[in-house]
């Protein structure tokens, strides 16, 4: 896929950040977590009558509603600073919003998503975190249709932050007078700590890394379930399944099989205060469960890991969110600990985060809902990402693997059989 910008400029917010706000503080979360883009990109046929005369109706509109929202998300036009907080004074706001020319057909693109060809149709390197928190490319494709890719760095926002600002960000350009405002009240519930020895970059990889998406349907969700029995949800049937054959298929390969495992799923913290919070609360409110599953060659791996995850997960609860608030600094020796071991080689970690019943289809900017939303390939080695497909019934899974451990998942005659 080639892709070609055309044009760069920095869009302001529409009003200046009022001077009680222009020094927006990073939280503990936000300090430790990784400093990476959190990417999509929003596909819209535009076919029929719901079709902007041409494409400067398009731009104009979504700048000029980037610039209203911004003023309601205004760290996300600021500058970040080492690693502390954001600097939104009146120079030092406003974000790069990039247009493309691709020089395909938004049918090519949908009928084989290729997360590494996606990755085109964003404005900057996931791993190139620079000081802008948020970026924007408008992609263009030769059959009228276009795609939105947008970047916000993970160490202002979750994925469910990202999620509350494209939401806001389309009501604002279908002109709704109430859009939801986000509440910035993580620094105040997570204040930020002295993080010196905490290396927040680790396991970010680029080198021989390879994403790919696979798409699991219905019926083979519910197969899934009913193979590893018991009440357990779409996400935990697909977790242990696709980490077992992982598993499974690489046990040739030296230090596979025998190697110490750490499976790692993020658990959204909003719904764990007393009271709970909104989900507009921005900032990083998440945390991580650690699973060190069963012995492999058991039989019971996949029963296991499955009532091992769900343990750890219910273990994250409203006294987990007091001690991470009250005694920050056992948490932070337990993340260094991780990283320390990770570097050794001492273990191998296989991440899941869940995207499933977030609101991705539902970012309508004037017309019409996204045809599709894709993800590009993530610069995470053993990392799987899951999203619901448009019905709704299916997940697609974007697994990222090193090349030889994804030609060996691929050639896995049981994996292949569900996807």
């Amino acid at each position: 896929m080639e892709v070609e910008v055309i044009s760069k400029e920095i869009i302001k917010p529409s009003s200046p950040t009022p001077d009680h706000l222009r020094h927006y503080q990073l939280s503990f979360l936000d300090q430790l977590s990784p400093p990476v883009y959190n990417p999509l990109v929003l596909f819209y046929t535009l076919n029929g009558d719901s079709n902007p005369n041409n494409i400067t109706q398009i731009t104009n509109h979504l700048k000029t509603s980037l610039s209203k929202v911004l003023t309601l998300f205004y760290p996300l036009s600021g500058r970040l600073t080492d690693n502390l907080f954001v600097d939104c004074s009146a120079d030092h706001t406003g974000i790069p919003y990039f247009e493309a020319r691709v020089k395909c057909r938004l049918s090519d693109v949908i009928s084989n998503p290729i997360p590494g060809e996606i990755n085109k149709l964003l404005p900057f390197e996931l791993d190139d975190v620079s000081e802008y928190s948020l970026c924007v490319q408008l992609n263009i494709f030769e059959c009228g249709g276009i795609g939105i890719g947008a970047c916000i760095s993970h160490k202002l926002g979750d994925a469910l932050s990202y999620f509350v600002f494209i939401k806001s960000w389309a009501a604002t350009a279908r002109g709704e007078a109430d859009t939801v405002a986000a509440e910035f009240v993580s620094a105040s519930l997570f204040p930020p700590k002295d993080t010196t020895g905490y290396d927040p970059s680790v396991g970010i990889v680029k080198k021989n890394i390879v994403s790919k998406r696979f798409v699991f349907d219905a019926s083979a969700i519910e197969t899934l379930r009913a193979k590893y029995e018991g009440k357990i949800t779409r996400v935990e049937a697909l977790s242990a399944f696709i980490w077992t054959r992982f598993v499974d298929a690489n046990k040739d390969q030296q230090g596979v099989a025998h190697k110490l495992y750490n499976v790692l799923h993020s658990v959204n913290l909003r719904p764990r205060f007393e009271p709970p919070l909104p989900e507009h609360s921005f900032g990083n409110l998440y945390w991580i469960a650690v699973t060190s599953p069963v012995k492999l060659g058991s039989g019971e791996e996949c029963y296991g890991l499955v009532r091992k995850v769900r343990d750890e997960i219910r273990k994250i609860d409203y006294e987990f969110v007091k001690t991470l608030q009250e005694e920050y600094q056992v948490h932070l020796e337990f993340m260094k600990e991780g990283r320390e071991r990770l570097m050794r080689d001492e273990v191998m970690t296989f991440a899941f985060t869940s995207l499933c019943r977030f609101p991705i289809y539902e970012a309508d900017f004037g017309w019409g809902k996204p045809t599709w939303v894709g993800s590009p390939a993530l610069t995470f080695q053993n990392l799987v990402v899951f999203m619901d497909t448009k019905s709704g019934d299916g997940i697609e899974a974007y697994i990222s693997l090193s090349k030889e451990h994804m030609a060996k998942l691929e050639a896995d005659e049981e994996f292949l059989a569900f996807v």
